[in-house]
C-alpha cells in the first residue's frame, strides 16, 4: 500500500433499511401508518406527513395538520396563513399550530436521518403563496385586460 492511498480512501456509505428508519420514527413518538399506495403516513400531535420509500426516504410534499381525516397544507394568503385540505376546506392557522408543524418537520427529518435545510429550519414554510393582490400569479401567464 502506498502511503498516499490511505488519505483518499472512502468508506462505502452505509444504507439504513426503510424499516429501520420507520422504527426510529416510532421511537421518536411518531405514529406510522402504511398507505395502500406503498407510502407511509406519519402523524404526531395532530400533524402529519407522507413518507415515500427510497434511499434516502423522501417526504412527499410538506407536513400539515389533520383536517377532516386529510392532511391540510399551509397556504400563505398574504394577510394570513391558512390550512387547506385537498377537498378545499380552509382553516386559519394559529401560532401554536405553526410551531407544532415546524417541530414536527424538524423531528421527522432528524428521525429519518435526512438533511435539515437552513431556510426550512428558520420557520414554517408554506406550500402555496396566494396573495389576493397578485391575481392568477400561480396559474401561468395572467390575462391582460385587452385580451
Amino acid at each position: 500500500m502506498v502511503a498516499g492511498d490511505m488519505f483518499f480512501r472512502r468508506e462505502a456509505p452505509h444504507e439504513i433499511p426503510f424499516e429501520d428508519r420507520l422504527q426510529a420514527l416510532r421511537k421518536a413518538g411518531f405514529e406510522v401508518e402504511p398507505q395502500p399506495s406503498g407510502r407511509v403516513q406519519v402523524t404526531r400531535d395532530g400533524c402529519a406527513a407522507v413518507v415515500e420509500k427510497g434511499v434516502p426516504p423522501r417526504v412527499a410534499g410538506r407536513a400539515g395538520i389533520l383536517l377532516g381525516g386529510a392532511i391540510a397544507t399551509l397556504v400563505d394568503g398574504g394577510f394570513q396563513k391558512f390550512f387547506q385540505s385537498p377537498d378545499g376546506k380552509r382553516k386559519p392557522a394559529l401560532a401554536g399550530e405553526l410551531r407544532a408543524i415546524h417541530e414536527f418537520q424538524e423531528d421527522l427529518c432528524e428521525a429519518l436521518g435526512l438533511i435539515s435545510l437552513y431556510n426550512e429550519s428558520l420557520g414554517t414554510v408554506s406550500t402555496q403563496y396566494l396573495y389576493d393582490r397578485v391575481k392568477d400569479r400561480d396559474r401561468g401567464v395572467p390575462r391582460r385586460p385587452w385580451e
